[in-house]
C-alpha cells in the first residue's frame, strides 16, 4: 500500500506537466524525473486526494472532472509561487528585476552568446540556465523563471508555444551532422549516407525531446534499424565515438573532439529548427533585437568556423566561398507595407544580420507572422 503524501507544490506542478503534455511519460522528461517515479508520486496524490485524477489511455492521459476541479485550483498557486520565487531572485539579483535570465539548449552557440551578451551589457546581472530539453524550457518561460531562451525543434516535432509566448526563427532549416571516429572506414568520406553507417550503433540522449524519435524515423526511412545506447553524458558519448564503439548526430557548428571526426549526412535526413523565444513583456522590443541579434552574430561566426559546415553552405550557395567574407550575401528585410518606392539597399557590412521580427502564435499554434534568417 502506497503512504499518503501531504501535497506540496512541488506535487501540483507534476499535475499541472501531466495535464499539459497529455503524457506521464513526457511530463516526467520535463519534469526530470523517471516515468516511474512520477506514476509512483501520482497514486499516493490520488491518494492524498481520495479520487482518480487522471485516466490513461492509448492516447495519453486525460484530467478526469475531478482532476480539472483540482487543476483549476493548482495552476494559480503553482503561478504565485512561481512568481514569489522570482520576485525573490530578482531581488537577489541586486538590480530590481533587471537580472536578464536567458535559458538555451546546450550546443556551441551558447558561449559564444554569451560572450556578446557581456560584452554588450557589461553591467547587467545576466544568469543561463541550460537544458537538454527545449519542451523544459519552454514551461520555464511560461512559468515567468525565464525572460528567453534558445530552444530547437527537430523537423516534423514542432514545440507547442502557449499564449504569451513568442518565437523568432534564428535558423529554419539547421542539418544534423554524424561524428564518428577519425578510423572509421567512412571518415574520409566528404559526406556520409546513413546505410554506410547500417552497422554502427547509435548514441541517444534520451532526456532530448523527439531527437530520438527523429533519428529513429530517419534510419526507419533508410531501411535500418541499429542498435541505439542512451546515454546522456556527453563526455561518455565523446569516448564511445572516439573509441569506435558507436557514432552520434551532432550540431554542424560542433568541434570534433580527440580522436573523432564531423561529417554531413548525404540528403539531409535530419534537420532542425533553432528560434528564440520570449514572453510576451519580459522585455523591450529592443532589447530583444539586441539579443536575436547577438545570437545571430554568435552562430554565423561558429558556422563559418567550421570547416565541414562551411563547405556544405557553400555547396548550397548560402554563403560566398572563402575570401569573400568581407560582403557576406544577406537577404533584403521585407519593406512596410506603405513603403511604395524603396531605395535600392547599400551593400551589407560584414557579417550583417537579419532581424527577424517576433512571430506570435495563436492557442491553436497558428503562425500570425513568420520571417527568418537562412542557415
Amino acid at each position: 500500500m502506497l503512504r499518503t503524501v501531504e501535497l506540496e507544490v512541488r506535487h501540483l506542478r507534476a499535475l499541472c506537466a501531466i495535464a499539459d503534455t497529455g503524457s506521464v511519460r513526457k511530463a516526467a522528461l520535463q519534469l526530470g524525473m523517471t516515468q516511474p517515479s512520477l506514476t509512483t508520486q501520482l497514486r499516493r496524490i490520488e491518494g492524498a486526494i481520495g479520487g482518480v485524477l487522471f485516466t490513461r489511455g492509448q492516447t495519453g492521459s486525460r484530467p478526469t472532472p475531478l482532476g480539472h476541479s483540482v487543476l483549476s485550483r493548482a495552476r494559480p498557486i503553482v503561478a504565485e509561487m512561481t512568481a514569489l520565487v522570482m520576485a525573490a531572485r530578482d531581488a537577489a539579483c541586486g538590480m530590481g528585476g533587471l537580472c536578464l535570465r536567458l535559458g538555451s539548449v546546450g550546443g556551441p552557440t551558447v558561449a559564444a552568446w554569451l560572450r556578446r551578451v557581456h560584452r554588450r551589457l557589461p553591467g547587467r546581472d545576466t544568469t543561463i540556465h541550460i537544458e537538454v530539453s527545449s519542451a523544459a524550457l519552454i514551461q520555464l518561460l511560461a512559468t515567468n523563471q525565464l525572460d528567453v531562451a534558445l530552444v530547437q525543434e527537430p523537423a516534423g516535432f514542432p514545440l507547442h508555444l502557449p499564449p504569451g509566448l513568442e518565437r523568432r526563427v534564428v535558423v529554419d532549416c539547421e542539418p544534423r551532422f554524424v561524428a564518428l571516429a577519425a578510423g572509421h572506414p567512412v571518415a574520409a568520406l566528404g559526406c556520409v549516407a546513413l546505410p554506410e553507417l547500417a552497422d554502427d550503433s547509435w548514441i541517444v540522449d534520451p532526456t532530448a525531446d523527439h531527437d530520438c524519435a527523429a533519428l529513429r524515423r530517419a534510419l526507419s526511412t533508410a531501411g535500418l534499424n541499429p542498435r541505439l545506447l542512451q546515454v546522456r553524458d556527453t563526455a561518455t558519448a565523446a569516448d564511445l565515438v572516439a573509441s569506435g564503439e558507436a557514432v552520434r548526430l551532432c550540431q554542424p557548428t560542433a568541434e570534433p573532439t580527440d580522436g573523432t571526426v564531423v561529417r554531413p549526412l548525404l540528403g539531409d535526413p535530419l534537420t532542425a529548427r533553432l528560434s528564440l523565444v520570449s514572453r510576451t513583456g519580459a522585455l523591450s522590443i529592443t532589447e530583444i533585437d539586441a539579443l536575436y541579434e547577438d545570437v545571430a552574430y554568435a552562430y554565423e561566426e561558429l558556422a563559418r568556423g567550421s570547416a565541414a559546415y562551411r563547405a556544405w553552405r557553400e555547396r548550397r550557395g548560402e554563403i560566398r566561398p572563402p575570401g569573400a567574407y568581407g560582403a557576406p550575401h544577406v537577404p533584403s528585410p521585407v519593406p512596410p507595407a506603405d513603403h511604395t518606392s524603396p531605395a535600392p539597399p547599400a551593400p551589407p557590412p560584414p557579417h550583417t544580420v537579419l532581424r527577424a521580427p517576433a512571430v506570435r502564435l495563436s492557442p491553436t499554434g497558428a503562425t500570425q507572422e513568420h520571417r527568418h534568417l537562412s542557415a
